[in-house]
């Protein structure tokens, strides 16, 4: 079995990637899929006795079918909470997107849909030359773009998907994430980036705080241009 996979960007750091790719997971597995997360790379990661943990990374594990190895699905995790390339560069550690591609081979052959979740936006830098697009190109992956909904999100959408575009992978959709529950014209915001964005709106996930961020939310997801 050779599972789909799909790459996960967003319009900037902190806009609820993680959160919302836990919840597509939720929905995809609602179709009676075995579905796994992979993130290549976590920086502001904890110590602990049991090595490196990274919320992000418990959170799309939890949401899984079923547990998955940690160094499986992270192979790269640092400690400091900054830029991966800097976190790399301070650990002395190269990323080796080889390895990256290996270790995403392996999680397909054991489930229907890896979701791979990248790090900060599109253009977040990997090493002086590579960036999270690169790596997304070398995976040869269809993208799902995350648009935190906020002032100045309709230039970093749009931005963010031309790049994609630009990229020559496919560009499945794009999920809207409330995050600023007092933003003005919102609903004037997303009709602006659905007759903007040249691929679907998968679904528009609502705002919860963040002691709640993964509990259970009504989340309607239009997957048939994940599943085709």
């Amino acid at each position: 079995m050779t599972g789909k996979a799909f790459f996960v960007t967003g319009t900037d750091t902190g806009v609820g990637k993680t959160v919302v790719a836990a919840r597509l997971m939720h929905a995809l597995r609602g179709t009676g899929r075995q579905v796994l997360a992979m993130k290549p790379v976590a920086a502001g990661c904890e110590a602990t006795p049991e090595g490196l943990r990274n919320e992000d990374v418990e959170i799309l594990r939890a949401a899984g079918s079923f547990p998955i190895e940690r160094q499986l699905m992270n192979p790269y995790a640092f400690e400091p909470a900054i830029a991966p390339h800097l976190a790399a560069a301070q650990a002395g550690v190269e990323i080796d997107f080889a390895l990256l591609e290996s270790r995403l081979a392996s999680m397909r052959q054991r489930a229907d849909i890896v979701v791979v979740e990248g790090a900060g936006g599109w253009y977040a830098p990997l090493s002086a030359t590579t960036t999270m697009a690169n790596l997304a190109e070398v995976l040869d992956l269809p993208v799902v773009l995350v648009v935190g909904l906020r002032l100045g999100c309709l230039n970093h959408a749009l931005l963010t998907a031309e790049a994609i575009v630009r990229s020559g992978l496919p560009f499945r959709g794009w999920i809207a994430n409330v995050i600023d529950p007092h933003m003005t014209q919102r609903e004037g915001n997303l009709a602006t980036l659905t007759a903007r964005l040249p691929c679907p709106l998968l679904g528009i996930v609502p705002y919860v705080c963040d002691t709640a961020a993964t509990a259970p939310v009504e989340v309607r997801f239009e997957l048939a241009p994940l599943l085709q």
